[in-house]
């Protein structure tokens, strides 16, 4: 009785372990590649509790999710000889289980193949087109062609290319120091074209206020040397009409202004002859000699 419950009991545990053994589950994020003795046997992508033969066979579960590769950035070279360093991205799904585990084995090999596709792409087509192309609506026909360079080798991997993106494309540090230094002298340039009109503009301005200005002193000097000479022509001809009415009331007003203009300091000093004609009017009114003393 005993060894009979011993025999089931073994049954029992050997029928587990090979039960254990031959079922495996396939979820939905995953696709099973079963082998025998390294060659393929089938290939399962519905997600579910699936057999195998135990001990013969294994499975090799492979992700069948959109899965990414983010190669290094590259330096590349364009048709117009500028340099760009450009970062992209590659978006990819497991297409041949088999094939993918027969070629690359795993996801991290395989990103590392991608990557290496990736970038030689890159070269290969961005070194057909122009910086302009790349900058312009041109890149939506330059990354078509990237991606189907990128999937046509990746097929070899059992691989299947979803998308191709460039996340960026930058000049290189030397060549945007380049850029900048040339921009820098450009605008030095421009400064100084700018600078050197407006001395001119200056220069002319000047000139012609200037100009002006000479010509509006000479015609306010002529109109004024035309007042002025009306001005005195109408003062001689005033004081030629006023001597002409009382020539002694005159020659005695101009003998007044005349000692007015000598005497008119406290410190004046005058040595003349009292008989002299500059003192006649102080003799009499009428400018006779003073009548000289008797003895």
């Amino acid at each position: 009785m005993n060894r009979t419950l011993i025999i089931a009991g073994l049954v029992l545990v050997l029928g587990g372990f090979m039960l254990s053994n031959a079922l495996f589950t396939v979820n939905e994020m995953e696709q099973a590649v079963v082998l025998q003795f390294g060659a393929k046997v089938n290939v399962i992508q519905t997600p579910g509790l699936k057999i195998k033969v135990p001990f013969i066979q294994n499975v090799v579960m492979i992700d069948r999710r959109v899965l990414d590769a983010d190669p290094q950035t590259e330096q590349v070279i364009l048709a117009d000889q500028k340099r760009l360093d450009v970062n992209a991205f590659a978006r990819y799904r497991v297409s041949d289980p088999y094939l993918f585990y027969q070629r690359v084995g795993n996801e991290m090999v395989a990103e590392q193949r991608l990557a290496s596709v990736v970038n030689s792409s890159l070269r290969r087509v961005l070194g057909n087109v122009t910086l302009l192309a790349v900058l312009s609506q041109e890149r939506t026909k330059v990354m078509a062609d990237i991606k189907a360079q990128v999937n046509e080798e990746a097929k070899g991997f059992g691989i299947e290319i979803v998308d191709v993106r460039i996340l960026r494309a930058d000049l290189p540090e030397e060549t945007s120091q380049s850029i900048f230094a040339r921009m820098r002298s450009e605008r030095e340039r421009e400064a100084a074209e700018a600078r050197a009109q407006g001395q001119e503009q200056s220069q002319q301005i000047r000139s012609r206020a200037d100009r002006e200005r000479t010509v509006i002193l000479a015609d306010a000097q002529r109109d004024a040397q035309k007042a002025r000479g009306e001005g005195d022509n109408q003062a001689l001809h005033i004081i030629s009409e006023a001597t002409g009415r009382d020539p002694q009331f005159y020659a005695f007003y101009r003998s007044l202004e005349a000692y007015r203009n000598a005497m008119h300091g406290d410190d004046t000093t005058l040595v003349l002859s009292p008989t002299g004609d500059f003192f006649r009017y102080f003799g009499s009114i009428n400018g006779a000699p003073p009548v000289p003393a008797g003895p």
